[in-house]
């Protein structure tokens, strides 16, 4: 693999880099550009809601580069694109939404295929219109952000699936693109202090997994923990031999 000399120096590690983010509007997101941009890099901030954006845009300036647009549209990975320029070194799949813990035989397909359409195939599809470009630099860090969920039963089948499909994107990306200097890696948050809604919309999964979670499952996490390990990753010096990995983020939920 390829490799990219640096010293380490956490005020500056990303000094000259620049980071597609989606989900960069509030929650994980938000707090992995915050991250980004303390430590000299520059974020292309993608998001549904522009509200949400301008108040980021606010607080953390010029660096924080709001674009709302839906990372679902056949078009978005293209505009994307267009703003961030290419190719870029970071990029960071974050955006995610649930799916009311809805088991199989009260899944409708409309819930199935817009949970699929964000947390799993736009991940595909952002990492297919930039990996060219960081192909032909000879490098680039891909975060994706799955779940607990990919590791135990703990949420309804659309999303338990997608994470899974997370999983299986990461390590391919790795295996075939590693030796050519890319490093595509995960992490698997449990709770989090998020907006991204996490009600049970069954009365069969609350019986199932609400007793199970309540025993098991550590307080949610501040989202700054989360964006520690994602820097983490995408980090050419501290990480430069990790690849392929998916690493739980838990407060160590996957070892009950």
């Amino acid at each position: 693999m390829a490799s990219v000399a640096r010293s380490v120096d956490y005020g500056s590690r990303f000094a000259g880099r620049t980071a597609v983010v989606t989900g960069a509007g509030s929650g994980i997101g938000l707090a992995t550009c915050e991250m980004i941009i303390q430590d000299g890099g520059k974020v292309v901030a993608v998001d549904v809601s522009q509200p949400r954006l301008d108040e980021a845009a606010a607080k953390l300036g010029e660096a924080y580069i709001p674009l709302a647009t839906d990372i679902t549209a056949p078009d978005g990975p293209a505009i994307i694109a267009k703003v961030a320029g290419d190719p870029i070194d970071i990029l960071i799949n974050d955006a995610g939404i649930m799916d009311g813990f809805l088991p199989v035989t009260e899944l409708d397909d409309a819930t199935w295929d817009k949970v699929l359409a964000v947390n799993m195939t736009a991940q595909m599809r952002l990492i297919r219109q930039f990996l060219p470009g960081m192909l032909k630099a000879g490098h680039g860090a891909i975060v994706n952000v799955s779940s607990e969920a990919s590791l135990r039963t703990c949420a309804g089948i659309a999303y338990t699936v997608s994470k899974h499909g997370v999983n299986g994107i990461t390590r391919h990306v790795a295996a075939m693109y590693g030796p050519q200097g890319i490093r595509c890696n995960a992490v698997a948050p449990g709770g989090v202090k998020t907006n991204v809604g996490g009600d049970f919309l069954s009365q069969l999964a609350a019986a199932r997994l609400g007793p199970a979670l309540a025993a098991t499952a550590p307080a949610p996490a501040e989202p700054e923990l989360l964006a520690r390990a994602i820097c983490f990753l995408a980090d050419d010096v501290a990480a430069a031999n990790i690849n392929g990995i998916l690493l739980p983020v838990d407060g160590g939920w996957s070892v009950m």
